[in-house]
């Protein structure tokens, strides 16, 4: 069991890990959202006339929706998509999630935060969702774990995930910490990219229908089948993330 953290280390020349904090993306971690948003996506491109399959959503997880919009317009049309089109179509996408998301948890997510937390962790939110029905639920559903000042969303970087400043920033807001001082939570191929980029041990829990080995591809230095895994593992991951 060892042997994925002794890896990291020795790849990025630490001697040991300085954990003081955990960052969570949400959409399939927290919240059981992402065939909603798969759906969502689906239609919307079905009623905009450009092929896509529900699937492939979760691949671009984590990615803003303007990006999402322009790899598909391209793959399909041969071309960019306009700011207007862009507009128009998220703004639909947006509609759909809103009507279709029920707000559940993944299970075992609220159990996994709060025993952070009692670990005397700082539970740090880092997503790509802009969505303000999940933003605003997380102080009723994760009540006093997420400060509203450990929190990275849409609206706080320029690059999306894949690209590691998502997970940069997680890392600054959560007092400023260095790579081996943090772990991150994942469940997407272009966040575990992102977390991956940025230096951080990153644990992906495959929530979605995708196989294992698109996370392994991805970086994933472990990939568990669910939050539940998770949570029944972490006294074991916490004994070594702290004695090194």
């Amino acid at each position: 069991m060892t042997t994925p953290f002794k890896n990291y280390l020795n790849k990025h020349n630490y001697i040991r890990f300085d954990l003081k904090a955990v960052l969570f993306d949400m959409d399939g971690v927290l919240y059981d959202s992402m065939k909603w948003h798969a759906k969502s996506w689906k239609e919307t491109m079905d009623e905009f006339d450009i092929p896509s399959t529900p699937e492939e959503f979760y691949l671009y997880e984590g990615m803003v929706g303007s990006k999402t919009i322009n790899h598909l317009m391209n793959r399909e049309k041969g071309r960019d998509a306009t700011k207007q089109e862009t507009d128009t179509i998220y703004k639909r996408k947006t509609e759909l999630f809103t009507k279709y998301n029920d707000g559940a948890l993944i299970p075992f997510a609220y159990g996994f935060v709060k025993k952070v937390n009692e670990d005397g962790l700082t539970p740090v939110l880092v997503t790509g969702s802009g969505q303000p029905t999940l933003i605003n639920k997380l102080e009723y559903n994760f009540p006093g774990l997420f400060a509203k000042d450990k929190m990275v969303t849409a609206f706080d970087v320029k690059h999306g995930k894949p690209h590691p400043e998502p997970y940069l920033m997680g890392l600054k807001k959560g007092d400023a910490l260095t790579p081996d001082q943090a772990i991150v939570i994942e469940n997407a191929p272009r966040g575990v990219e992102a977390a991956v980029a940025a230096g951080i041990f990153t644990i992906a829990v495959n929530t979605g229908p995708m196989p294992d080995k698109v996370l392994v591809e991805a970086g994933a230095n472990i990939v568990l089948p669910s939050m539940e895994a998770l949570y029944n593992n972490w006294p074991a991951y916490y004994r070594i993330l702290k004695e090194g």
